[in-house]
């Protein structure tokens, strides 16, 4: 199993188009070392060396046609119209997650679309991508129970999924937003089924539960929250009212943060943060927080990194 970050940034991406913080004004301007990284997805292949063979696009962000561009795994070529998407799986029904998915609309058969039954009443209600693209190509929608028993995605064979309903927040036209239901964000682990390896991914995470614990222990390597540092980060800028947490996301730092859960780990697990805020220091490569998550063995995902677990 191959898993390709096609990108790594929280919403706006990085550097966010009207942002003018430390970090994105910096890499305009030279002055910060780091990387531009567009919005978080995922593509989930067999690893059998050929580049030729279908995968999972985890999440469609609103720059899907720049990734695809970007990594000619995901069009082989093989016909006049082709693509390597087998199907999309939704982790939740943010903007950043799914409104790629309007970009996906000239295909010649119905899109195939695994998400869970709040994320779908979102996108055909508050945000009605599905309902615009059935003049489209249309969807063919298949349920995810949150409950982890284990699915797989026809065309993908060798890799099974399992989800997991996780502590986060819907997003801000769902009905759910201040009053979550299981289901309106998940955690999937994925498993290659010859190795028996496996990989969590988790890139909005509020809250880790013993239960949720165990499930990244088992895990050969996680892909999680990177959102913020810091609780207040925004709040702190000036530029919400909100902490990470009211926000659904679990802080790096402090009292309880993902630093202490990633060090609980077992020693063998790969740790990686995926979804960075454009606020968050571990974006500049020379700052202390990103020295400290080295020495934590932690990993700051960019677009276009290979993890084969």
């Amino acid at each position: 199993m191959r898993i390709t970050v096609l990108g790594s940034s929280a919403g706006g991406g990085f550097p966010q188009w009207n942002c003018n913080c430390r970090n994105c004004a910096g890499l305009r301007h030279g002055s910060v070392r780091a990387v531009a990284r567009t919005q978080s997805s995922i593509f989930v292949r067999p690893d059998d060396g050929d580049d030729g063979v279908d995968g999972i696009l985890f999440n469609a962000s609103p720059d899907i046609l720049e990734q695809i561009r970007s990594d000619p795994v995901l069009q082989p070529g093989r016909a006049r119209r082709d693509t390597a998407i087998a199907g999309v799986v939704l982790i939740d029904g943010q903007i950043d997650h799914s409104t790629g998915l309007l970009m996906l609309r000239e295909r010649a058969s119905p899109l195939p679309l695994w998400c869970t039954d709040p994320v779908a009443e979102d996108l055909n209600q508050g945000h009605p991508i599905l309902r615009v693209l059935s003049h489209f190509c249309g969807v063919e929608r298949r349920r995810i129970a949150a409950d982890g028993s284990p699915f797989e995605i026809p065309g993908v064979p060798g890799v099974s999924l399992r989800a997991y309903a996780l502590s986060s927040k819907a997003a801000p036209y769902s009905p759910h937003r201040e009053a979550p239901v299981p289901g309106d964000n998940i955690g999937v682990l994925m498993t290659d089924t010859a190795s028996g390896r496996s990989a969590f991914y988790a890139p909005g995470l509020g809250e880790i539960t013993p239960p949720l614990f165990d499930t990244m222990c088992g895990a050969d390597a996680v892909l999680v929250d990177g959102t913020f540092w810091t609780d207040d980060e925004m709040r702190a800028l000036g530029l919400s009212k909100k902490t990470a947490r009211e926000i659904g996301h679990l802080p790096q730092s402090g009292p309880g943060g993902m630093l202490e859960w990633l060090d609980r780990l077992p020693a063998r697990t790969r740790r990686l943060l995926i979804h960075v805020n454009n606020t968050n220091p571990i974006l500049d490569e020379d700052s202390p927080e990103r020295a400290l998550l080295h020495s934590h063995g932690i990993e700051v995902c960019a677009d276009k990194m290979t993890i084969v677990p």
